[in-house]
């Protein structure tokens, strides 16, 4: 087997400039897109991960939202902020970032999420359109495998 090095940053920053021209085109027909990432407590990781999202869509000019809700939250708060965003037309993918306090039913949660906004693709409707050969989108891990 042959080896290669690939340079993991030109590859973001190619990446990078071909989103921003599909943001800017989008916009350019009225549509900002919107990413809505929704913490529950304080995992240091899900911080680093969230913040850098956060900061690649201001790159690209997507529009986002950083919802942190404390971990002594329950799950009728995170399903309201849910239900909210799957309203609010300013935003177009949701993301529930990992992991949620274990007080949580995951599954539950992964079912609020509207599947045309579910960005994770776990929404069992996405899941089995993903498995069937038929996916409404294809979430990044999957499609990089």
């Amino acid at each position: 087997m042959q080896t290669r090095t690939i340079d993991g940053n030109a590859i973001a920053r190619e990446l990078r400039v071909g989103l921003l021209k599909r943001v800017t085109s989008l916009s350019a027909s009225g549509v900002r897109p919107g990413l809505a990432v929704i913490r529950v407590g304080d995992h240091p990781a899900s911080s680093v991960y969230v913040r850098n999202k956060i900061r690649a869509c201001g790159e690209v000019t997507i529009y986002s939202q950083d919802i942190q809700l404390p971990a002594a939250a329950d799950e009728s708060t995170l399903l309201g902020q849910i239900r909210a965003l799957n309203n609010d037309p300013r935003i177009h993918g949701i993301l529930v970032q990992l992991p949620l306090p274990r007080k949580f039913a995951g599954q539950r949660v992964f079912e609020a999420i509207s599947p045309l906004k579910d960005v994770d693709g776990f929404h069992p409707t996405n899941v089995g359109l993903l498995a069937t050969g038929h996916p409404r989108f294809v979430p990044c891990y999957p499609s990089r495998l």
